[in-house]
């Protein structure tokens, strides 16, 4: 099967399909829950580039009828959402705030009288800044207090939960190259971070099923790793150990793999593994979510590129991404989430695979009133035309959710990169679907019978 530019791809009826969301870059409505590291980081100056705080963000929580009624206007299946733990346990220590936990009670509640399957994840990087960090075990125990208390009081409805977004983000990117909260730039603390975070799942899991709660996971950012010329591949090896593998096979029970150990032991003496903890690491998964939107391409550097210090440990390296590339830079490569959910399958035979985040940032066009953003719409075609090839192949794809629903704040690019396919109004925060939601209305109501 390959994909044609003018040819739109008919989507399976078995496939669920839906949107995402993250609480940060959405809610809103602070004064309604604990303080997060990203308020902390929002506050550093230049820490996000335009001044961007938490507040209003998309105002989510006070809008989410009207957004819930587009998502059901377009004929999506799934929405996936994330719950705030300083929502819900405005310390991440003691008592739980029942007004917290009603905030995402009545969500669920709207999702299904909607006919739209809500996918719920626990953390999603705004961790309640009164916590020690990732770096501390305790932090670990929390997160799981914190799954089980969220999942008896939602775990009758939710369909599916995911413990973790992209743990690596939160570790590398937030404790070795410092462009993410906590803003940290110490490579023993990220890898500690990453170890722990896992940890977190693996409890989380636990908690979860202790709980009563239907299909839990994790959400990772598998990225296929391509080394440019032979003088790379140890870098590209590398990066993929720290990226991918250290992931993949602490899930899988294989524990730490040792070249990554080897190559962090200048600054990492991996004191913290403890058996216990590989073995709760390892709790089996009823399902993988994998958040794909490009893929590394590793070349030869006499010194290390920008973006490097996220893989410390790293052999002298650049990325070398080619044309397209999104507004983000990220190079456009269908191909490569084909290449990511085989190498989940292959790591983790039998767990069923959900692409849970697939989008890009670009410029959109306003035009009385309409909104045009036809490279979106081409990368989503592209992208499920590889889908589809996947699914082919053999590989066992669930469903598939697009990133994102909203224009949000974008992390540290704040509202300066747009990925929703519904506009947000920077001043009103009026909602407009895009050129983009109205394709992805035009897919589903053409897609084929179960």
């Amino acid at each position: 099967m390959s994909a044609t530019a003018n040819i739109e791809p008919q989507l399976p009826g078995d496939l669920v399909v839906g949107t995402a969301t993250a609480s940060w870059q959405v809610e809103g409505d602070v004064a309604g829950r604990g303080r997060s590291i990203w308020d902390d980081f929002a506050e550093v100056p230049g820490a996000i580039v335009d001044g961007t705080t938490g507040e209003p963000a998309c105002d989510h929580l006070r809008r989410f009828d009207e957004d819930l009624a587009l998502l059901a206007d377009l004929g999506f299946d799934a929405y996936r959402f994330s719950v705030s733990w300083p929502r819900v346990q405005p310390t991440g220590r003691g008592e739980f705030r029942h007004e917290g936990l009603d905030v995402y009670d009545r969500m669920v509640d709207r999702l299904l009288q909607r006919g739209i399957a809500p996918i719920v994840t626990l953390y999603h990087w705004d961790l309640p800044s009164e916590l020690p960090g990732w770096g501390s075990h305790e932090t670990a125990e929390r997160f799981a207090a914190y799954a089980g208390a969220v999942a008896e009081r939602l775990g009758d409805r939710v369909s599916r939960w995911a413990t973790l977004n992209e743990p690596w983000v939160a570790a590398y990117l937030g404790h070795a190259s410092g462009i993410h909260a906590p803003g940290a730039r110490d490579p023993g603390l990220a890898i500690s971070s990453a170890y722990h975070l896992m940890l977190a799942h693996g409890l989380g899991m636990r908690a979860l099923r202790a709980a009563g709660a239907r299909d839990p996971g994790i959400v990772l950012n598998l990225i296929p790793v391509y080394a440019e010329d032979t003088a790379s591949a140890a870098a590209a090896r590398h990066i993929d150990g720290l990226h991918n593998r250290f992931f993949l096979d602490l899930l899988a029970g294989r524990g730490i793999p040792q070249d990554v150990r080897e190559a962090t032991g200048g600054f990492c003496d991996w004191g913290f593994v403890r058996d216990a903890d590989l073995a709760a690491i390892a709790e089996p998964l009823d399902w993988l979510g994998e958040n794909y939107y490009s893929v590394m391409r590793v070349a030869r550097a006499e010194s290390p590129g920008p973006g490097l210090e996220a893989y410390p440990g790293c052999p002298s390296a650049a990325f070398a991404p080619r044309e397209p590339t999104t507004a983000m830079g990220w190079e456009v490569y269908p191909a490569g989430l084909v290449d990511a959910l085989q190498m989940a399958a292959t790591a983790l035979p039998g767990v069923p695979l959900w692409v849970t985040e697939n989008g890009a940032a670009y410029e959109d066009d306003v035009i009385a009133g309409a909104v045009r953003d036809s490279e979106r719409v081409d990368y989503f075609r592209q992208h499920i035309w590889s889908l589809l090839q996947a699914r082919e192949s053999g590989i066992d794809v669930r469903g598939y959710l697009a990133w994102s629903l909203l224009d949000n704040i974008e992390w540290a690019e704040g509202f300066t990169k747009r990925f929703g396919i519904v506009r947000v109004d920077p001043e009103t925060l009026d909602r407009a679907p895009k050129e983009s939601a109205l394709w992805w209305k035009a897919r589903l109501a053409d897609r084929l019978s179960p």
